[in-house]
């Protein structure tokens, strides 16, 4: 049978030389007179050898206060503060997209005024290249003056073989031609330009159009109604009177 050994006591010594209870000077033999149990020992009276809690720390927390009605109001003109403040930012945001975009928009006004003041020289360089006497320092000044130009973003539009578009071309002269499908600019009087997507100035063409009806068809006969009421008009043609018509009177 095993041996049982005795259950040890634990004895905690009050060593304070003041008395709590009474505030006077403990001798020095008396120093252990105030020896307990510890709390949680097997004399202590603790239930299953815990230690107490401290009053302050016992039990759960609990449910959260409700705000007094002063800081309900604070909280409110925080709130109030806040929408005020997200709101003024936005419109500052827009106020400064606002003005970027019409600085930029009188920029470009500007700048396609003064570029449209040059036209009539860039025409009279056309003229000189033609007709070959674009050389020399004048060439020299006049293709830095045209690469000047383009750099700021001028752009020279209108060839020969461009489709007819009249929102973007100018028409001065029309005819038909079998060699073309659609209409097409057959000559250039006048380059176009423009600045960015503002037309500055549409181009000057000479405008064909195919004619797949043939010399019967509605087009020819549109030129001869064209054609005969400029020369005498009323003569339409199909009223000419037949050579019994005339016999007849």
């Amino acid at each position: 049978m095993s041996e049982q050994h005795p259950e040890e006591r634990v004895v905690v010594t009050d060593r304070r030389r003041i008395d709590p209870e009474t505030g006077a000077v403990r001798g020095p033999g008396a120093a252990g007179a105030g020896s307990t149990p510890a709390p949680g020992g097997p004399g202590s009276g603790g239930s299953h050898g815990g230690s107490a809690r401290p009053a302050g720390m016992a039990g759960s927390t609990g449910p959260a206060t409700e705000p007094s009605p002063a800081e309900a109001a604070v909280l409110v003109q925080l709130s109030e503060r806040t929408a005020d403040l997200q709101r003024v930012t936005a419109e500052y945001a827009n106020y400064r997209k606002r003005v970027d975009r019409d600085r930029q928009a009188v920029v470009e006004t500007a700048t396609g005024a003064v570029l449209a003041t040059l036209l009539p020289v860039l025409d009279d360089i056309d003229r000189a290249r033609q007709h070959g006497d674009l050389t020399g320092a004048f060439k020299a000044v006049a293709d830095q003056l045209e690469a000047t130009l383009e750099k700021l973003g001028l752009q020279a539009y209108g060839a020969e073989g461009d489709r007819f578009d009249p929102k973007l071309h100018e028409a001065v002269a029309h005819q038909v031609s079998p060699h073309v499908t659609e209409p097409t600019c057959v000559s250039v009087l006048r380059r176009g330009y423009r600045f960015g997507e503002r037309l500055l100035r549409a181009p000057l063409v000479a405008v064909a159009e195919p004619d797949p009806a043939g010399p019967a068809g509605d087009g020819y006969l549109a030129g001869q109604v064209d054609q005969a009421y400029l020369t005498e008009p009323g003569g339409w043609p199909g009223n000419e009177k037949t050579t019994d018509e005339h016999d007849g009177q």
